[in-house]
């Protein structure tokens, strides 16, 4: 048996809806994206939406729209995929890691509160928090927490250090669409919230991503930035701002809209894949199953990350279920030993101990809302000989 690492899950009526739009002559700046968004309000409780072309592109503008500029400060988090550190660099604001909560890998928000503390206090207290170089010369500005794996992040705390210090929130949660914490949707508590769509996530629009906002004036920047700095009142050719083509397309807003409208159906779907998974994995010895606090009222299962114990060679195992049809991945390497931010802020192996202990040990299975019991069943098996065997 050869199992998919994930798989998207479409029905006839997502074919259909990008199938209409291929009939029509609008294929850019449409009703679907409007339509979408004006959805995603309703799905959040959100007053603005802002459909673009991906996560990525929804952090970097949301970091525009924070006000957030070069050598000014964010405290965020190691343990992300790079999108939620990129979006930071992309403007030279200097990205300030604290390390992550051992069971979920979310940011560790005592940390993040004694670092916002000694950062407003500077000088020798700030030493600390600080890269060894390309420290920047502006303040601290914001907080971007991350939902890792579709689990949000503590974020009555944050919100609390952020209210404290006057700071911005941008919420990663590109992974945790659908999430709940505390009753309350991920991505709404911040003061923008940023969802992604691509293949592998919980709903998709094939590439794209949204981000959500109560402040009318950034969601009115961020329409204009994403289509190359066209304002309300521009014509055709001319722009006030400095912008980007981060367009949602016709065809992906479709999608979108058609996945949202059973996104807890698929959600639903996910979580009885991860019982499946849960029940399983119960009875090897070497490994730890994902667990799910009990500040997540829901969880939104993006992907299935075990851990392995240490005595356990990662790679050769990996090697040897590929072998046998169950593709694997570490998850997550950590954002400081990326090569271009060792040359760029001079991190070393040690700086974030519990980011690197996960990264060194984190193992994704194979899923998506579409794995049968079968496929789970034998991922486990099949897992539990190699283990066994090492």
């Amino acid at each position: 048996m050869k199992i998919p690492m994930s798989s998207p899950d479409l029905n006839a009526a997502d074919r259909q809806a990008v199938n209409d739009v291929i009939l029509t002559p609008i294929l850019s700046l449409g009703p679907r994206v409007v339509e979408f968004e004006k959805a995603f309000c309703e799905y959040t409780g959100a007053r603005q939406a802002v459909a673009v072309s991906s996560g990525t592109a929804g952090l970097h503008l949301a970091v525009r729209a924070a006000g957030i500029t070069s050598g000014d400060l964010v405290i965020t988090t190691p343990f992300s995929f790079v999108a939620s550190t990129n979006a930071l660099l992309f403007e030279n604001a200097v990205p300030v890691f604290v390390d992550v909560d051992p069971l979920t890998g979310n940011i560790n928000p005592q940390l993040a509160a004694s670092a916002a503390r000694d950062l407003m206090t500077g000088g020798k207290a700030a030493e600390k928090w600080l890269p060894r170089k390309g420290r920047g010369s502006g303040k601290l500005k914001a907080l971007v927490p991350v939902d890792v794996f579709g689990q949000p992040a503590e974020m009555e705390p944050i919100m609390e250090l952020a209210r404290r210090y006057d700071l911005k929130v941008i919420e990663d949660s590109c992974e945790a669409v659908g999430a709940v914490y505390q009753g309350k949707k991920a991505g709404t508590f911040g003061d923008f919230g940023i969802f992604a769509f691509y293949p592998n996530k919980q709903m998709t629009t094939g590439e794209g991503g949204l981000v959500i906002t109560n402040d009318d004036q950034a969601a009115a920047m961020m329409r204009a930035l994403r289509n190359q700095g066209r304002a309300p009142g521009d014509t055709w050719l001319s722009h006030t701002y400095l912008g980007y083509n981060y367009r949602l397309d016709e065809m992906s807003a479709a999608l979108g809209l058609s996945q949202l409208i059973r996104l807890d159906e698929m959600l639903t779907k996910r979580d009885q894949i991860a019982s499946w998974y849960a029940e399983e994995l119960a009875g090897i010895q070497g490994i730890q199953a994902p667990v799910v606090v009990p500040t997540t009222t829901r969880m939104s299962w993006f992907v299935y990350v075990i851990r392995l114990d240490k005595s356990i060679d990662r790679t050769d195992l990996a090697r040897r279920l590929e072998a046998r049809g169950v593709p694997v991945r570490p998850y997550f390497l950590p954002i400081h030993l990326q090569p271009y931010m060792i040359e760029r802020f001079g991190y070393v192996e040690g700086d974030f101990p519990v980011t690197e202990d996960l990264g060194q040990r984190g193992v994704a299975l194979p899923f998506s809302g579409v794995m049968t019991r079968e496929q789970v069943d034998y991922v486990c098996a099949t897992l539990s000989e190699e283990i066994s065997r090492s």
